[in-house]
Parts: structure tokens; C-alpha cells; sequence
């Protein structure tokens, strides 16, 4: 078997495929002027990939926020998954912003159910990014498309709409600064207990702008003794992990996220309330670098990946107690968890809390 027949196994084995608004601005590598590209990737950096083997003179730099699909992104890419031949002109690049350095063209793929917020920040970003006469695409898989049309009308005058048949592609040309950058990090706060608490948060960031329902179900569940060591898995904006820290003397929190905006938002917080033992880690498997020390772990696992990251959070939980720590997960399909759980921990029981339950359990001695 020839190596492209291998990578062609190997993308249908993994099921890749390129989303449609990604194809559009593959299709459009024509339209890319200088030699500092870069681009954001609905896929597993498709665009990139296209676009670092076409312009083997240019530097191509894919930013993915998400620590897990950076690194599922970068081995497809070295095992050849695309035509590339290899070479080592593709950065992926993973972390709460874009690089902080100036692109000549940036590519932004958008899809119609993408968080509208988030969108807007890329485009903000990417066009800021831009060195003067430097040009940002942005295409969408809707052909009667004017909401991004706008958006983009925001940020240049100088806008180029090219409709295609499976939807539309713009061209924006940076013709100047902008005048004011919008500001999309938010600051909220929530009461525990008597005292209020404060989060920062950002779009892309689990929960933006509110406290989510399940956290609220966590936060009112969680008993914290003195000296406790908690360990908040999937933190989002670290809203939970937030307020283990303040219910008890000496209580320590290890807060874990695979999206960088995530660390970062709890580790803002944390600095924002003046908390000094809440520390964050960037990991998309549960590694809480200090196993079997932890007294409670919690969770509130997100309800895509067909219970595979759910998987992830027992699994975290169950290395990272000590024997007879207390793990709770809050969800609203608790069979799942019930059944999941029992072979990993003892006493597993059902809290309920409105519309959440959160299921309980202790480490086996």
C-alpha cells in the first residue's frame, strides 16, 4: 500500500471530513497575499494544512483554543492525513488568543450555529491582527448570508462579497486600525452561601456571562471541610472550584480545562476574589498531577462526544481521590452516571436539584 493510500485510510478510519465553510476558503487559496497566514479550523486544520502545502514559502499558523483537538490536529497532520509532503512551514498554535504577531492574510471559517459572540471576537481579532493592506476571509455555509456580512462591515468599509454556490465568501481589506476594540470579557459575580463571588468569562467559555444551572446544582451539593483538596474537572469560567476555595480554612483547588480561555478565565478569577490556593491546568485527560491526594472531585461534563468526555471526568476522578473521597458529577441523564459509576465507586446515590441530579460516590478504600 502506497503512503497516500495510507493517508487516505487514515482520514476515512477517523471519519475526517471538511466542513463546507472550510472547503470554500480551501477553494479560495488564490486570494492569500504575503507569506504570514493565519487560520482558525471548524475541522482538524484542513485549511491549514491546504494552504501550508500550497504556499511552502509562507508560514502557516492554525490557532485551536482546544488542547485536545491541537493535539489530534497536529498527529493527523505529521501522519500525513492531507496531501501535505511534511513540511515545516504549519504552526498549530493553542491557546486563550491569537499569536501576538502580525499576519498578512487570516482565515476564518464560520458556521451558522457557531456562538455569535465567539465569532465576533475572531473576526475582531483576526483583522486587528492584520498588517495595514493585509486581508482577512471569512466564509459561511449560507448563500443568503447577511449576518456576517455585517459583522464584517464593522470592522472595514472595504468588504468584497462573493457568492458562491454552497454560500458565501468575503474578502476584507484592512485599510486602517480600528478605532475602538470591542471588549468581549465579561465580569459576573454569584452569591454562595453569604458571601458573592466574582468570574470572569469569555466567549468560547463554559458558562459566558451566567452561572450555569448544573454549576449552581454542584456549588449547593459540594460539602468542603478545612484543609480539603478539590479537584474541579472541566472548570469553565472555575465558578465551582471558586467557591470550594472560600468554604472552608485551607481548602486547595486544581482546576482542569482543555480550552486555554478556560484556564485562563478561572485563573482570573481566582485573582480577582485575592484566592491564592486555586491553581489551573490546561489538559484534555484528566491529569491532575497530584493522584490519590484529592478529598472531593466534581464535575459537570458537557453532553456532546456520546458520554466520551463523561468517561473522561470518572476516570479523572477516580485517580485523582484519595481512598474514601467524595466525587460528584451533575447531570440530567443520570442513568448514565449511575450505571458508570458503580463499578468505580461505593455508596453512588442520586441528589436531586430542579431540572439537575448530581450522582454521588465514594473512592474505594
Amino acid at each position: 500500500m502506497t503512503r497516500r493510500s495510507n493517508r487516505h485510510r487514515l482520514a476515512a478510519d477517523l471519519q475526517i471530513r471538511t466542513p463546507t465553510a472550510e472547503k470554500m476558503l480551501i477553494e479560495a487559496l488564490v486570494e492569500v497575499e504575503g507569506t504570514r497566514v493565519l487560520c482558525t479550523t471548524q475541522g482538524r486544520g484542513q485549511l491549514a494544512a491546504a494552504t501550508a502545502s500550497q504556499f511552502p514559502g509562507a508560514q502557516v499558523t492554525c490557532h485551536i483554543p482546544d488542547i485536545f483537538i491541537s493535539r489530534q490536529t497536529g498527529e493527523l497532520t505529521r501522519a500525513g492525513y492531507t496531501d501535505r509532503a511534511g513540511e515545516g512551514n504549519l504552526a498549530i498554535h493553542c491557546g486563550a488568543d491569537f499569536p501576538d504577531q502580525p499576519f498578512d492574510t487570516v482565515m476564518i471559517p464560520v458556521h451558522t450555529q457557531d456562538e455569535a459572540e465567539l465569532t465576533r471576537d475572531y473576526l475582531q481579532a483576526g483583522y486587528q491582527a492584520l498588517e495595514i493592506g493585509g486581508r482577512l476571509l471569512a466564509a459561511v455555509w449560507k448563500r443568503n448570508d447577511v449576518w456576517l456580512y455585517e459583522e464584517l462591515r464593522k470592522l472595514s468599509k472595504k468588504v468584497t462579497r462573493v457568492p458562491q454556490r454552497r454560500g458565501v465568501l468575503y474578502i476584507v481589506t484592512k485599510t486602517e486600525p480600528l478605532k475602538k476594540m470591542k471588549r468581549f470579557t465579561c465580569e459576573f459575580a454569584f452569591r454562595d452561601q453569604e458571601r458573592l463571588i466574582r468570574l470572569v468569562s469569555r466567549p468560547g467559555v463554559f458558562s459566558h456571562r451566567s452561572l450555569d444551572g448544573g454549576a449552581r446544582s454542584l456549588i449547593n451539593s459540594m460539602q468542603v471541610k478545612a484543609g480539603d483538596r478539590v479537584l474541579d474537572i472541566g472548570c469553565g469560567c472555575g465558578a465551582v472550584g471558586l467557591a470550594a476555595a472560600f468554604r472552608a480554612p485551607d481548602v486547595s483547588v486544581v482546576a482542569l480545562d482543555s480550552n486555554a480561555r478556560a484556564v485562563e478565565c478561572t485563573l482570573a478569577g481566582a485573582a480577582l476574589n485575592e484566592l491564592t490556593t486555586v491553581t489551573a491546568r490546561l489538559t484534555c485527560d484528566g491529569d491532575s498531577g497530584a493522584p490519590g491526594t484529592f478529598d472531593l472531585a466534581v464535575g459537570n461534563p458537557p453532553y456532546y462526544s456520546s458520554y466520551k468526555i463523561s468517561e473522561i471526568f470518572l476516570d479523572a476522578a477516580y485517580d485523582a481521590l484519595r481512598p474514601g473521597g467524595t466525587v460528584l458529577m451533575v447531570t440530567k441523564t443520570p442513568e448514565w452516571f449511575e450505571e458508570h459509576m458503580q463499578p468505580l465507586f461505593d455508596d453512588v446515590t442520586l441528589i436531586e436539584h430542579k431540572s439537575y441530579t448530581v450522582v454521588q460516590g465514594t473512592q474505594r478504600a
